[in-house]
């Protein structure tokens, strides 16, 4: 089984109805194959911090072996569930720190979960679930090494961003506030209840900064892709306008309680393939 085939098996229903899974399809294969490694990998580490029915031990010593599989890889040892990663690593020069760096930032939520982190914080966690996957991601796609790093930063970030104001209601019903520090106490909320804090009138003030700022980095991010060569940035654009549709939307819904989903309809998604994967 090719290596898309086995995502698509073991990821396919939260794939498939992806934007990530959209963006990925254009790309040829040898890139595609490497993306779902990487969305693989992502997902898999992913499950293991937001098990929240697993003891906290046990989840901690399963991110310990996903390092060390990490380490045999580099190492020219790949475990089973890591062996069709050699190729991609070679061919893509893909950094064993990026993918260690994911599995740090999934750690951040195991041992106690997150709630309201400073800033500086709140940053390193989006560089390590982010902008750590952006920095594999660019390798793949062919961006020269400083503009690929720095499209990494500014989208990885926009992206997380957009993930933690979409998804308040669902983090907090994990115990979970992604919502920083400062910006709680900027609009009078002292606590970090998350159930407290996502039914606090003053809420929107937060989210209204912290949209703010994911505008700021995907503007940021759309200086690079707009110097670099269209094909080389039709995946990540797409991932871009996708989920900067999703922001405005959370905007123009607003942040108070009662907050019903959002979600880019089923034309729009189509408008944004059309306009952005055919060069």
């Amino acid at each position: 089984m090719s290596v898309e085939a086995a995502a698509n098996a073991n990821y396919g229903t939260a794939a498939s109805g992806s934007s990530f899974y959209a963006a990925m399809r254009i790309l040829p294969r040898a890139q595609r194959e490497a993306m779902f490694q990487i969305y693989s990998f992502c997902r898999q580490v992913d499950d293991i911090a937001d098990d929240s029915d697993g003891p906290r031990p046990e989840r901690l010593a399963a991110l310990q072996e996903w390092r060390d599989d990490i380490d045999a890889l580099y190492q020219g040892r790949p475990p089973a569930r890591l062996k069709d990663y050699a190729a991609s690593v070679k061919k893509f020069g893909l950094k064993r720190e990026d993918f260690l760096a994911i599995v740090d930032g999934m750690e951040m939520d195991v041992p106690q979960d997150i709630r309201a982190p400073d800033m500086a914080t709140l940053d390193l966690y989006c560089d390590r679930v982010a902008s750590a996957v952006g920095r594999l991601s660019v390798r793949v796609f062919g961006l020269p090494e400083e503009d690929g790093i720095l499209l990494a930063h500014h989208l990885g970030r926009a992206l997380q961003l957009t993930n933690i104001l979409r998804d308040i209601d669902e983090d907090a019903g994990l115990g979970r506030l992604y919502l920083p520090r400062e910006g709680l106490l900027l609009a009078g909320i002292t606590g970090d209840d998350p159930q407290k804090v996502t039914a606090d009138k003053a809420l929107p003030k937060v989210c209204a900064s912290l949209a703010e700022r994911a505008k700021l980095h995907f503007a940021k991010a759309d200086e690079v892709m707009r110097r670099n060569s269209r094909r080389r940035v039709r995946a990540p654009r797409i991932m871009s306008k996708y989920y900067r549709a999703i922001l405005e939307l959370l905007v123009a819904r607003g942040f108070q309680a009662p907050r019903p989903p959002v979600r880019v309809n089923k034309m729009a998604r189509i408008a944004i393939l059309i306009r952005y994967a055919i060069i």
